[in-house]
């Protein structure tokens, strides 16, 4: 049952990391795409990241903190990328902040991801943590320096996206290879119990 629920929160970051990587890729090698389609685009990915994210809840429906907070940023996410698609002219001036408040709030959680890391003694921790704080890094830097030029913007919020899509599948990787090997650990632990009875 907890493998399962692992395995559906793990395909839907990987899916809305995907996404994030696939927009980066088109911005970064197509930075002349019209004001219209790059904030229709940047919209679309914020709208599904947060449906995967309300998904996730309801998945779970454990109560915990971490939920409710999923939740609140998933309706945040449609929210903003609702009014992103249907308004993209009015935006264009704040795309850089809202992606990278987006970015910033990625990196906070890959952060928790790492710390989770930490706790479970995984020797590679300290390089989750160090994707956290480069997350968070170019969410402020786009946050505090919201580019003019437009070719810019895009290549920047490009590169963020795709750095951001991958560090996030390499640390939910993480996360989900170290919590296997516990419950196998911890399976292993329960059998020599009942071996010695």
């Amino acid at each position: 049952m907890m493998e399962s629920l692992l395995k559906k929160i793990k395909t839907n970051v990987v899916v809305s990391s995907l996404l994030c990587v696939i927009l980066g890729l088109v911005l970064v090698f197509r930075p002349g795409l019209s004001i219209r389609i790059v904030c229709t685009a940047v919209g679309a990915v914020l709208l599904v990241a947060g449906v995967m994210r309300i998904i996730e809840y309801f998945a779970m429906r454990d109560g915990s903190m971490y939920a409710q907070v999923n939740l609140v940023f998933g309706i945040v996410l449609v929210v903003v990328g609702a009014w992103i698609v249907m308004k993209p002219d009015t935006v264009l001036a704040i795309i850089p902040i809202i992606v990278g408040i987006v970015i910033a709030i990625h990196g906070l959680h890959n952060l928790k991801q790492a710390m989770e890391l930490w706790r479970d003694k995984y020797a590679g921790w300290w390089i989750a943590f160090l994707m956290g704080v480069l997350t968070v890094g170019f969410g402020v830097l786009l946050v505090c320096r919201p580019f003019t030029a437009i070719d810019t913007v895009v290549m920047l919020i490009g590169i963020f996206l795709i750095y951001d899509g991958l560090s996030n599948i390499w640390i939910v990787s993480r996360v989900y290879k170290n919590a296997k090997m516990m419950r196998q650990e911890m399976e292993a632990v329960d059998v020599e119990i009942k071996a010695e009875r």
